[in-house]
């Protein structure tokens, strides 16, 4: 009897001894196959709303879920410098506006659009209490981001489109929304084209809402995450993981039931208050003004509304480059968004 009993406890010994051993090799082979992703972000968009979707899916652990060890990169400078990281070894993807990839395609980059980050930006051109209309900003300084990027493009159309030519204004480059709002704030310039929640700022500090990107801009794909093609052909596995977290990130955003922990992630990536960031996803949200993607989707015609807004603005010469040459969708179809 006690052989039997002692045969059974050494039994159940070894089998919590089997299972230890199993669970460490478990755990061993999953920590071994985690996949360090290197993602490259603009100084200037870190403490932006255009940060959102990547924070989100940081701080929800999707890319945790994914296998994913998941570092966000910054980057001084504009969108070739985002590229540039792309090609020096820096990042193995990068956040950049769409004008800014398809210029370093035509280049002679072979980066892509893997995933859509942000459609249809509502960039707000607000300008000084005493300009009342565009006619007031003849002759005025306006602070514009870089002169072939998606902004500084639609701002320049909006204007075109209510009677101000290249030559009606003069200009000057400022880097990022929050130091366009420093500029417009100090007087340094006479109007801005400021993002959210930065331009509800501006308003209430006196500022005069001139007019609103989307006026000139209906359909438009504005940021991206774009990977070198033949890196990404090289990790596809590792693409379509980052497609399922970013898209489980767009899920969580427009998730009515998660707007409170989306309002304190705003305020906590923009420093901004709480009535801002709930401002911010009303005006994103009701209406759905198609801002963010569904889920990571990328949609040709935002494409083509870019190179066809490049053309107007001397940008790029006909003919015409299609939008397909510029995005590898199989990663999206792989991850079942596409």
């Amino acid at each position: 009897m006690f052989h039997s009993i002692a045969s059974s406890s050494w039994l159940v010994v070894l089998r919590g001894v089997c299972a230890g051993a199993l669970y460490l090799s478990t755990c061993y082979g999953a920590r071994a196959q985690v996949i360090p992703l290197r993602y490259a972000q603009a100084y200037s968009a870190l403490r932006s709303i255009f940060a959102l979707p990547l924070l989100v899916a940081e701080r929800q652990g999707f890319f945790v879920r994914e296998g994913l060890d998941f570092s966000m990169l910054p980057v001084p400078g504009g969108g070739e410098r985002l590229i540039a990281a792309l090609h020096d070894g820096t990042a193995d993807i990068s956040h950049v506006a769409t004008a800014f990839l398809i210029q370093s395609a035509l280049a002679g980059s072979d980066a892509v659009a893997i995933a859509a980050e942000f459609n249809n930006p509502v960039y707000s051109l607000v300008a000084r209490s005493e300009n009342k209309s565009y006619a007031d900003l003849k002759g005025k300084l306006i602070g514009i981001a870089a002169e072939n990027g998606s902004i500084t493009l639609s701002i320049r159309k909006l204007l075109a489109l209510n009677g101000l030519g290249r030559e009606d204004f003069r200009t000057r480059f400022v880097d990022g929304t929050p130091d366009r709002l420093n500029c417009l704030t100090a007087g340094d310039c006479d109007a801005v084209p400021l993002g959210q929640p930065q331009d509800f700022v501006a308003m209430r500090r006196g500022n005069r809402l001139v007019g609103l990107s989307t006026d000139a801009v209906p359909e438009y794909l504005y940021t991206v995450t774009a990977a070198r093609r033949s890196w990404a052909s090289a990790h596809k596995d590792a693409v379509v993981r980052y497609v399922r977290a970013l898209a489980s990130a767009f899920q969580f955003i427009r998730d009515p039931a998660k707007r409170d922990e989306i309002v304190a992630t705003i305020v906590e990536t923009t420093g901004f208050s709480q009535a801002n960031a709930q401002l911010t996803l009303s005006l994103y949200f009701e209406p759905d003004r198609g801002v963010l993607p569904k889920a990571g989707e990328i949609k040709l015609q935002g494409i083509k509304q870019v190179i066809a807004m490049m053309a107007e603005g001397g940008v790029i010469n006909a003919p015409l480059p299609a939008p397909e040459r510029f995005v590898d969708l199989q990663y999206l179809q792989a991850a079942g968004v596409q």
